[in-house]
C-alpha cells in the first residue's frame, strides 16, 4: 500500500490499451442492440470501482503516516487528472475524490496539507532570496517589485486550490478555503513580525519589500474574488 502509483498506473494502462478494442469491436455490438452504454466509459468505471475498494482498504493503514498519506493523495490527484483529461472519464461517475472526502480521510488530508504548507512558509521566509524579486533585472515585468516570498506564497495558495477543486462536495471545498484563509492570516502575522524588526529603517530595503509583498497579495486576492 506504500506504492499506490503501481496499481493506479496499471489501471490507466489497461484503460488506454483496451480503448481501441472497446471502440472498434464492443461498441458497435452495443449500438446495434440499441443500447446507450458507452463501452469504454463502462470499462473505465468498473476499473475505478476496483481502485476505490483498494483505497478504502489502504487508507486506514496510512492515516498516521504523514509522508505515506501525502504521497497517496499526490498519486491519486495525478491519476484523476489523467483519467479525466486523457480518457474522458465523466464527473458524474464514482471517483477517488469521493473516498478522500470521507470524514477520516478528509480531516487527515486537511491536516497534512496544513503541515506541509506551514513548512513551506518557514522555508520561503528563511531563504536568503526571500525579500528579493525574481525579476529585479527585468523592468517591464517587475512593476510591483514583488519579493520572492510573496510570489511563492501565492503560488502555494494556487497549488492548494488546484488540489481540492475537484472535490465533489462544496462544503469540503469551503473547509479547504478555510485552511487557505488561515494560511493568509499566518503569513500576515509573519510579515508583521519581520516589519517590527525593521521599524527603525522604514525606508530600508526589507521594509519596502514587505510593503510590496502586502500590496501584491492584496491585488492578487482581489483578482481571485470572482473565482467561485
Amino acid at each position: 500500500f506504500n506504492k499506490p502509483e503501481w496499481y493506479l498506473t496499471q489501471v490507466l494502462m489497461w484503460i488506454g490499451n483496451h480503448a481501441k478494442f472497446l471502440d472498434d469491436k464492443i461498441q458497435p455490438i452495443l449500438d446495434k442492440a440499441g443500447s446507450s452504454v458507452n463501452a469504454r466509459l463502462e470499462f473505465s468505471r468498473a476499473l475505478v470501482m476496483l481502485i476505490l475498494e483498494k483505497l478504502a482498504a489502504d487508507i486506514p493503514c496510512l492515516l498516521y503516516d504523514d509522508t505515506l498519506f501525502s504521497h497517496l493523495v499526490d498519486e491519486v490527484l495525478l491519476f484523476e487528472r489523467e483519467l479525466y483529461s486523457v480518457h474522458g472519464y465523466l464527473s458524474s461517475f464514482p471517483s477517488c475524490m469521493h473516498i478522500l472526502s470521507e470524514e477520516s480521510s478528509f480531516q487527515r488530508w486537511l491536516a497534512v496539507e496544513k503541515k506541509f504548507a506551514l513548512q513551506k512558509m518557514d522555508s520561503m521566509l528563511s531563504s536568503e532570496a526571500a525579500w528579493i524579486s525574481q525579476y529585479k533585472d527585468i523592468t517591464d515585468v517587475d512593476e510591483m517589485k514583488v519579493p520572492d516570498c510573496a510570489e511563492t506564497f501565492m503560488t502555494l495558495l494556487l497549488v492548494i486550490t488546484d488540489r481540492y477543486k475537484n472535490l465533489p462536495s462544496a462544503s469540503r471545498k469551503l473547509q479547504f478555503l478555510g485552511l487557505q484563509k488561515e494560511l493568509v492570516d499566518d503569513f500576515r502575522i509573519r510579515l508583521t513580525q519581520v516589519m517590527k524588526e525593521e521599524t527603525r529603517a522604514s525606508l530600508g530595503f526589507r521594509y519596502c519589500a514587505i510593503l510590496n509583498a502586502v500590496n501584491y497579495i492584496a491585488t492578487v486576492l482581489a483578482d481571485w474574488a470572482d473565482n467561485v
